[in-house]
Order: C-alpha cells, then sequence, then structure tokens
C-alpha cells in the first residue's frame, strides 16, 4: 500500500469514530409533555435513539416518558421491576437516524392545548 492510502485508511477511521447519533433528550416527561428537553450526540458505542414508556401497574394510566441514546440490547424490550415497592413495566422503541425520536407528540398536544383554550375562552365570554 502507499503511504497516502494508509493515511486516507487512518484518517477515515477517525472521521468514522468521531461521528455520533444525535438523538433527542428528555429525561422525565408527562402527558406527553418533556420537561428540560435538549439534543445530544450519543457516544460511539450507543447505535439507537429511543422513545420510552414507563407505567406504574398500581396507576394503571399514569405514564412516564423519556427519550435519548440506547444501545440495541434493549431496543423493542419490555422490562419489568420495582421502585420502593411498586411494580413497573418500561418499553423502549429504538430508531437509527438522527433525531429520530423527537416529540411528534408534543407539538400535537400544544396545538390541542391552545384549541381546548380558544373554545373554553368563548364559551366562558357568552
Amino acid at each position: 500500500m502507499t503511504s497516502a492510502f494508509k493515511t486516507l485508511v487512518i484518517l477515515g477511521a477517525f472521521l468514522a469514530t468521531g461521528y455520533g447519533l444525535t438523538c433527542r433528550q428528555c429525561v422525565i416527561g408527562l402527558l406527553n409533555t418533556c420537561f428540560f428537553p435538549s439534543d445530544t450526540t450519543c457516544n460511539n458505542a450507543t447505535q439507537s435513539c429511543y422513545y420510552g414508556d414507563a407505567q406504574f401497574n398500581s396507576t394503571g394510566a399514569f405514564k412516564l416518558h423519556t427519550r435519548g441514546c440506547l444501545d440495541n440490547d434493549l431496543c423493542e424490550k419490555t422490562l419489568t421491576g420495582s421502585l420502593l415497592g411498586a411494580g413497573y413495566t418500561a418499553s423502549f422503541r429504538c430508531c437509527t437516524t438522527d433525531l429520530c425520536n423527537s416529540a411528534s407528540s408534543l407539538h400535537l398536544s400544544v396545538v390541542m392545548g391552545t384549541v381546548l383554550t380558544l373554545l373554553c375562552t368563548v364559551w366562558v365570554s357568552q
């Protein structure tokens, strides 16, 4: 191999290692609203973005939502456990392109909230 070709191969390896997947991050979310959302670049060992739901078995309808980076071995899995004596079920759905786990449902809830606020304002003013 020529020295120029070896240099290109080594440079390509460094560039590939330096690239990471960008995911939407939400440490905690309730009612389809993420508190303090951000974008994060995953480390090189992480291959997927995820969006997950955790539901406490005793409350039924109450769900927590999270988003971020995740290793492929947890993708499309459902885990069960307990936290302070309360049982929970958590599921993780994954995707593999930049910002593929962004919160489209958040936009829907903001629009729906605006419409409901306008309807209530019109109803109260009559």
